[in-house]
């Protein structure tokens, strides 16, 4: 399920990418001409509560939640799972906002560090078993969400429980 933008996770890092930048946070926003800069980034963090509990009143498919919060999404995915299973994410599958390519811009941060310490653009993730998906994203359509496809449950290592395909659109 999409973000409403950088939610509370990697701000120690934001301040420096704004400082490295030259921008004063009363200043427009690059990648949202609209807003200043301080507004842009403290976009208040989307709560998931309502729409998930009807979908999960909807559906008894929905097996894991995992809130993409500090340490993204190699740290968050892999709580919701068993010892033995991990993540292959599709990076391709959706397109991070605006405000996450020009973080990676003006940071240099490579996509790796994108993906922990940011959530790019998702800020839940849904799990369900691939019999039960289309009946899972037919309930969370239905109470107003948009869900995106990004990836699939894999068995793996305890070390190396997420993987990637794709590149981030950055």
């Amino acid at each position: 399920l999409a973000s409403s933008g950088v939610h509370s996770n990697g701000y120690s890092l934001v301040r420096s990418i704004v400082k490295h930048a030259g921008l004063a946070w009363n200043a427009t926003a690059p990648f949202a001409r609209d807003l200043s800069l301080a507004k842009a980034l403290l976009t208040p963090t989307r709560i998931y509560v309502k729409p998930l509990l009807a979908a999960l009143k909807a559906t008894p498919h929905i097996v894991a939640l995992a809130h993409i919060t500090g340490g993204g999404f190699p740290d968050n995915l892999p709580r919701v799972l068993p010892s033995g299973l991990g993540v292959a994410l599709d990076l391709s599958a959706f397109n991070p906002p605006p405000v996450f390519r020009w973080l990676a811009e003006k940071g240099d941060i490579a996509q790796s560090e994108m993906l922990r310490a940011f959530n790019c653009g998702i800020g839940m993730a849904v799990v369900a078993s691939e019999p039960n998906a289309d009946e899972v994203e037919a309930a969370l359509r239905a109470v107003g969400e948009k869900p995106v496809r990004i990836g699939e449950i894999i068995e793996a290592r305890d070390a190396e429980r997420v993987a990637t395909r794709g590149t981030l659109a950055l």
